[in-house]
């Protein structure tokens, strides 16, 4: 099967004279909760000659997009799409993996299963280019066949544009239009994100065009910025602004996608960095830091604090999943940050952070204890981490074990007996808009950062318990971004944004070697040789199966020196 292609040309060709998309998977879709928290429970199989036909009909269609966003196992769209995947926020496979995994937040995994996980943990992805289509490993994740995906999210929007407007008002129809196209921006964004740029189908009419479908080459990265801004700007302007459930995309949601973008992309694309800073405006005196309790940093990751007036957006987790598909979104990371002989209670008898969950599956994520050192010891996130546990074999582990490799991430902590946490998972924060404003404030400038650029850095700082930057860290522009740069590793720990963050610093080579002893073998991670090989021999087409930005073999001679 071609690799972009939803389903058969013939197929796409049927659907096109029954004028509407058949659908060959699941359309059940369900949102429920008792906080009316967004889930979309989605299941079972749906195929009707005439379908979608009724508002209620699109708006299930459109959710479909959602799917890559949960956080169950494994998700399949269907529809000539490559079988079962890992949403991007699942922690096995999805951000957490791919861009905290290889950076200077976690220990090179010596001490653990070795294959895949030891190759990614030491940012070795020279293995990568074995990846299969066709079998999902949590040790060998796989996201390239999501570019099959982009191509239904587009047949999903190309229905919705040509919904009648006696079914759908044009403001309906705009406003799934945004949230499907918001859904295939993100899907865009990490794809661009993991391997460069990749080819893709985002014109509905491309769908049916022999020479489109197998155009089997990168697109510029410009040319694929620009697919995803489009995404992006288009849900800026039509979604909701607000969404009757918490967890379902908005306008501010897609203010802080278009931030995050602009930041990565504005240092060749004209007028970035100013929308980057025009969404902040936007976004500023709606959201605040999250202040209550001792340690407010550790208090807005707890269930009680889910939605807080600080989080912009997340994954709305359910504290009664069970791991199946059908029971709705889970938090399950400290099941997999959790060493499997850690113990209940301790030698004294107190319950650990771990007496509702009990052992976890082998410390799959750590947090290195060099990067712990980078932390000012008054730094109160540092507590999300911890440096020591008790066995149940009776004897406490610390830094000098020397076949334990890495702390303890427990910023999403226990709170229920059960290995499927309910914790919401941040997708958006104030603190991070804060942090990108100072950022985008000084690179629009390319000077030393405005007293408010400072300040916004310094807001940060104080919930986390320290003074403000020191004069040296603000007196140019270099030695401000150097700072916020380990700014943002403190404050968006395990948030799926190391990687991106350190590469558009150009200091992921470097920070990475520092902290793991080595250099990534590569910026981003090479495109699977089936790939390659399909693009050549079935279509005569050169897919370069790595890419990578400007600055990276300086970034990467340095780290080496």
């Amino acid at each position: 099967m071609f690799l972009r292609k939803p389903v058969t040309k013939e197929k796409i060709e049927n659907m096109n004279k029954n004028k509407l998309f058949k659908v060959f998977v699941m359309i059940a879709f369900i949102m429920c909760s008792c906080e009316d928290n967004f889930d979309p429970k989605m299941y079972g199989t749906l195929n009707v000659s005439n379908y979608p036909v009724t508002e209620a009909e699109y708006e299930s269609f459109m959710m479909t997009c959602y799917m890559p966003f949960t956080t169950t196992w494994t998700y399949w769209i269907g529809a000539g799409t490559s079988g079962n995947q890992h949403g991007w926020y699942i922690p096995a496979g999805g951000v957490l993996k791919f861009f905290d995994y290889p950076t200077d937040e976690v220990a090179v995994w010596n001490n653990g299963w070795g294959g895949g996980y030891y190759f990614l943990s030491k940012a070795d992805f020279s293995q990568c280019v074995y990846y299969t289509s066709g079998t999902l490993s949590d040790e060998r994740p796989n996201h390239f066949p999501k570019v099959s995906e982009i191509s239904y999210f587009t047949n999903v929007i190309g229905t919705l544009e040509k919904a009648s407007t006696e079914v759908v008002s044009e403001g309906r129809k705009r406003e799934f239009i945004a949230e499907a196209r918001l859904c295939r921006g993100l899907m865009m964004y990490y794809l661009l994100h993991v391997y460069g740029p990749v080819p893709l189908i985002v014109d509905p009419d491309d769908l049916i065009n022999p020479s489109k479908l197998e155009n089997l080459v990168r697109p510029t990265l410009q040319q694929m910025t620009e697919w995803i801004m489009a995404d992006f700007d288009y849900a800026y302007q039509y979604i909701a602004d607000t969404q009757p459930e918490q967890g379902r995309y908005n306008k501010d949601y897609a203010r802080v996608c278009i931030m995050r973008h602009c930041l990565n992309e504005g240092y060749y694309m004209s007028g970035y960095y100013q929308k980057a800073i025009d969404m902040y405006n936007e976004l500023k005196g709606r959201y605040s830091l999250f202040k209550k309790g001792d340690n407010p940093y550790i208090e807005q990751f707890k269930n009680a604090n889910n939605f807080n007036s600080e989080v912009i957006m997340a994954v709305s987790c359910d504290e009664t999943a069970d791991g199946t598909n059908k029971s709705g979104n889970f938090n399950p990371l400290m099941m997999l940050a959790t060493p499997d002989n850690a113990a209940r209670v301790d030698d004294q008898g107190n319950p650990t952070p771990f007496y509702l969950q009990g052992q976890g599956w082998g410390q799959t994520f750590n947090v290195s204890p060099k990067f712990w050192d980078t932390y000012d010891p008054s730094d109160k996130r540092r507590e999300v981490i911890l440096t020591k546990y008790y066995t149940t074999a009776g004897t406490w582990i610390d830094r000098n074990t020397t076949t334990w490799d890495g702390f303890i991430i427990n910023k999403f902590p226990v709170e229920t007996a059960t290995a499927f946490q309910g914790t919401d998972i941040p997708l958006a924060r104030w603190a991070d808009v804060l942090l990108m404003y100072a950022e985008a404030e000084v690179r629009k400038n390319n000077a030393a950062p405005s007293a408010d650029a400072i300040a916004a850095v310094n807001e940060v700082r104080k919930r986390a318990g320290l003074g403000d930057l020191p004069s040296s860290a603000t007196a140019n522009a270099e030695a401000f971004l150097d700072a916020l740069l380990t700014e943002r590793g403190h404050e968006m720990l395990y948030e799926g944004m190391r990687k991106i963050d350190l590469i558009r610093f150009n200091q992921y080579a470097q920070r990475t070697a520092k902290i793991k002893g080595v250099a990534p073998t590569h910026q981003y991670v090479p495109i699977p040789n089936y790939a390659v090989q399909q693009a050549s021999e079935s279509y005569g087409k050169v897919l370069v199966q790595t890419f990578e930005r400007e600055g990276w073999k300086a970034d990467l001679a340095a780290a080496r020196n």
